[in-house]
């Protein structure tokens, strides 16, 4: 996971030793973290990931990969410089193209990754002295270019630098396009938000997105106040959460790994969108429950507070084994782990089963820059009928008089709402049922459907629905 909480605005930096370094100490990466071409091992993890996110990985699983050798502190220079950069990628094309004979369109994808990376350190990374930025970009793209790139980008990023105290771009005329460019988000995405919630409500949303997620725990086998006072004693600050209030948002920078209370098992990460869609589902006590979808587990330890057992599976093996670690870290109990297939699972019959249902993560936009780029408009059909398949596998699994929880982290119709209506049609056996009064704030209550929305609720988005089995 990605073990940070609200990575600095600024870099590392030191007295660099001269520009063929590319001022090495100012990455984030000690001297020693240089490698024979200059480049440090920073600039280079973050070169390396996004390479990673253009061949279809996601964002926090190369973060982990590429940054593994790296001490906390160069951990979140990266995260801080791939974050803000993925934030602020169109803003930065239009900012690039002005300056890119041909514009970047004409440019190698690897080039034009490159170039976003120098000029987001020399508009955002404030410690990042310039040369710094300018040089170990250049070094970075004739190591992998040749000169003829290094040299434009070389070019390209001193007239940045140059010109910054005027830098913002002109705004498209059309209306759309020019809240697309100045919050960073692509134009279609954009306009399906306009005709759903409006303008002004939209750039809300907008800008959101564009502010990092904090890190929010979860207590385990702890009071709220017995974990903050031991964050406390590590020097980590925190704060309650208003709508899940026995949740932390902690207010430190730190690696939690390094933590003595994440080592003893004593809390798990969850954003409070999460923790509402299993405080809404309010499985019976006593029950026996399926999360058919529960990678990465933290909704099943949040089931396992109130369900006799939860059985937590996924489809992936790999994925299976690190949640497996993750309730060993816990010591959790009334826990059990399985590969299972959601779509066709041969799970027993169930007293509730949670569908926490694959999506395209729209209102996770914040915590996942990547995925506002990697959005296209055919995943809602794709993941839309991925969707009703596994919605109808987990309803077969839940008893005459059981609980059926969907649940997505989409801000999308197509997979919350009409998901809804197309299950209800297809099967009588079904209904709509609220959660008891009290269980979770009116706020996030639509007409008994649980809608938590970023810029309204200032965490994840989240959706839900609550069907009982007729018996």
């Amino acid at each position: 996971m990605v073990a940070t909480a609200r990575p600095p605005r600024r870099g590392n930096s030191s007295t660099p030793a001269n520009t063929g370094a590319a001022g090495a100490n100012a990455s984030g990466a000690n001297a020693s973290g240089a490698n024979a071409s200059g480049v440090t091992e920073s600039r280079t993890a973050a070169a390396l990931m996004l390479t990673d996110l253009r061949s279809g990985q996601l964002l926090d699983a190369t973060f982990e990969r590429r940054t593994q050798p790296l001490d906390a502190r160069d951990r979140r220079w990266v995260q801080e410089l791939v974050w803000g950069t993925l934030r602020g990628r169109g803003r930065l094309d239009a900012i690039l193209a002005l300056r890119v004979r041909g514009g970047l369109a004409k440019l190698d994808a690897d080039v034009a990754d490159l170039l976003r990376l120098g000029a987001y350190q020399l508009l955002h990374m404030d410690s990042v002295p310039p040369y710094a930025a300018i040089g170990q970009t250049v070094e970075i793209t004739k190591r992998r270019h040749g000169i003829g790139a290094s040299k434009l980008a070389n070019a390209v990023l001193r007239r940045i630098d140059r010109e910054r105290a005027n830098i913002e771009p002109p705004l498209p005329a059309d209306a759309l396009e020019a809240l697309a460019q100045r919050h960073s988000h692509p134009r279609w995405v954009v306009q399906r938000w306009v005709e759903r919630f409006g303008a002004t409500d939209t750039e809300r949303l907008l800008h959101t997105n564009n502010t990092p997620a904090p890190i929010v725990v979860r207590p385990y086998g702890v009071t709220s106040t017995q974990l903050s006072a031991a964050l406390r004693d590590a020097d980590v600050s925190s704060e309650s959460v208003p709508l899940v209030p026995e949740s932390l948002q902690l207010t430190s920078a730190v690696s939690l790994a390094e933590l003595g209370a994440f080592r003893q098992g004593l809390f798990y990460v969850q954003d409070p969108a999460a923790t509402l869609v299993v405080q809404y589902a309010h499985v019976d006590t006593d029950s026996t429950v399926a999360d058919v979808c529960a990678a990465p587990g933290s909704k099943s330890l949040e089931l396992s507070r109130r369900a006799r057992f939860v059985v937590a599976a996924d489809r992936n093996l790999a994925r299976v084994r690190r949640m497996a670690a993750g309730f060993a870290r816990l010591n959790a109990s009334r826990l059990g782990v399985v590969v299972a297939d959601a779509r066709n699972s041969a799970l027993p019959l169930m007293d509730a089963v949670l569908v926490d249902a694959p999506c395209t993560g729209t209102g996770t936009f914040r915590r996942h820059p990547d995925a506002r780029w990697r959005l296209r408009v055919s995943d809602f059909a794709v993941m839309g009928a991925m969707q009703k398949q596994i919605l109808r596998s987990a309803a077969a699994l839940v008893k005459p008089g059981g609980l059926l929880v969907y649940s997505t982290c989409s801000l999308e119709l197509e997979e919350n709402d009409d998901q809804v209506d197309a299950f209800l049609a297809a099967h009588p056996d079904f209904t709509l049922e609220p959660p008891p009064a009290g269980t979770v704030s009116e706020t996030v209550l639509d007409r008994g459907l649980l809608r938590v929305l970023p810029h309204v609720h200032g965490s994840d988005g989240a959706f839900a629905a609550r069907f009982r089995r007729r018996v």
